[in-house]
């Protein structure tokens, strides 16, 4: 009888180890393609416009100078990003409960987390190159040209692989009410690993062993009138 422990033991560690290993699979992703920096370069306003109502859309470089502040100059522009985040406290907690007046099945928390499941299905999709399943989760404007990054990929015969190792935070930076439209502003920190490579197999830039710490601000707009929940992406930018 005692003798069938181990064997019994043994039978559950393997089915876990199997489920371990296929749920880090489905979040980590396979490594199919390579990414060069990322086409996500923050795009120029047209003259004229204003600087909190462009919608750069064009993702952020992914190499080693994506790196955040943090990871480049030990810590001291973060300590600065966090007074700013200071200051910026009681407009946030207006955003926040002007957007909860207006929609009263507004929390902040479900929010934020939507927007760190998003933030990752928009950056897989992108490397990807699948523009059928950006389109629900984009604004117009930044779909097309997310579309037109992806189609300019493509006619250079590369492949893109973003592997998001980890978010390290994700924080709400702003939120205001204009109009009917909620409006929240999200900063992501998260690490990545980004090559990009020829169909070949050749690697045009970055390097598959390499994970990189990158931020980037993500504006998020929702109707508070709408009965669909979900909140569409309307700009990106990477901070200075």
């Amino acid at each position: 009888m005692s003798e069938g422990f181990p064997v019994l033991d043994i039978i559950i560690f393997a089915l876990l180890a199997g489920f371990l290993i296929l749920r880090l699979r489905s979040v980590l992703g396979r490594r199919t393609g390579h990414e060069k920096q990322r086409p996500f370069k923050p795009m120029t306003p047209a003259p004229g416009a204003a600087a909190r109502d462009d919608n750069v859309v064009a993702l952020p470089p992914r190499g080693p100078d994506a790196r955040s502040p943090s990871a480049q100059s030990g810590g001291q522009a973060d300590a600065g990003a966090g007074a700013e985040a200071r200051d910026a406290e009681p407009s946030l907690a207006d955003g926040l409960s002007q957007i909860k007046a207006a929609d009263s099945g507004f929390r902040a928390d479900d929010f934020l987390a939507g927007a760190r499941v998003a933030f990752e299905m928009i950056l897989e999709s992108f490397a990807r190159g699948d523009s059928a399943a950006l389109r629900p989760l984009l604004a117009d404007d930044v779909y097309r040209k997310f579309a037109a990054a992806i189609d300019t990929r493509e006619r250079a015969g590369e492949v893109l692989e973003t592997t998001l190792v980890g978010i390290r935070s994700a924080e709400l930076v702003e939120a205001r009410l204009q109009g009917r439209d909620a409006i929240i502003t999200v900063k992501f920190v998260s690490e990545q690993v980004n090559v990009t490579k020829k169909r070949d197999g050749t690697v045009v830039d970055g390097d598959p062993s390499e994970v990189v710490v990158v931020t980037d601000v993500w504006t998020f707009q929702r109707s508070t009138r709408a009965r669909d929940p979900n909140w569409t992406l309307v700009a990106t930018h990477v901070p200075s």
